[in-house]
């Protein structure tokens, strides 16, 4: 959505609205940051939900805050959007680091996880090392961290 009109002024006008083929590609982006993210906290196999959940597909401990994770997800997306459409150079500040999930879905998403860690790439198995090495020993920390793609400080 393109605002027009002073920064100051108390109605801007709508430029041009997202088209029903963007919102759905929002939405879905979204969507998928969002499963990425519940799949991180509490999955340790059947990422794609192949077969009926069973208590050995859940990690015994569950750490990360989903809280935050959505609401973190809605403005990534969006961002994304402002930084491909404008051809923005951008650095976003998220803290205090508990958003972790969705900051990973996201690099995850947009390939930049899979550049960093191969091991970890865009199908299935890729996504079960994604959620058993979040929070989980030998893997990753459940904050944002500078093993975390883009992330440039722990926290």
């Amino acid at each position: 959505m393109v605002l027009t009109g002073s920064p100051q002024s108390e109605h801007s006008e709508l430029e041009s609205p997202l088209s029903p083929t963007e919102l759905r590609a929002l939405d879905a982006y979204w969507r998928a940051a969002n499963y990425l993210s519940v799949g991180q906290i509490y999955l340790l196999d059947n990422p794609l939900l192949r077969e009926p959940l069973t208590l050995e597909h859940v990690k015994p401990r569950l750490l990360g805050h989903w809280g935050t994770t959505p609401g973190l997800n809605f403005i990534y997306a969006h961002l994304n959007r402002a930084i491909v459409l404008r051809d923005l150079d951008m650095m976003a500040v998220w803290g205090p680091g508990h958003g972790a999930p969705g900051l990973v879905a996201n690099a995850y998403l947009e390939g930049t996880y899979s550049e960093v860690y191969p091991d970890v790439g865009p199908d299935e198995e890729g996504m079960r090392r994604l959620f058993r090495q979040f929070s989980f020993p030998g893997g990753i920390p459940s904050h944002v961290a500078p093993e975390t793609p883009g992330s440039i400080h722990e926290g």
